[in-house]
């Protein structure tokens, strides 16, 4: 699903951030960090986990482990459409 931010929110979407510990390929005693950050579904979190295919077959350093956190920043009952503006001078 494609969509702006707010879109995604309301369609039950939250922030999914992940650390990525991975060895150098050519120093396999350093670890190296990345950290990727997508709106994704929770409990499946299918954009992280086709993200990890894609590193293990794409990327030649081998993932070391991988932390991640999830946050719903909206829900669709917290939004509402508010209509009028107020203005002080």
């Amino acid at each position: 699903m494609e969509g702006n931010e707010t879109e995604l929110m309301l369609a039950g979407y939250g922030l999914t951030t992940a650390e990525f510990f991975y060895r150098m390929p050519d120093f396999r005693n350093v670890l190296n960090t990345f950290v990727w950050q997508e709106y994704d579904l929770a409990p499946d979190h299918p954009r992280l986990f086709r993200f990890i295919e894609y590193w293990q077959e794409e990327i030649e350093g081998p993932l070391h482990s991988v932390r991640f956190v999830h946050r719903k920043q909206i829900a669709p009952g917290e939004w509402r459409n508010v209509e009028g503006e107020f203005r002080l001078n």
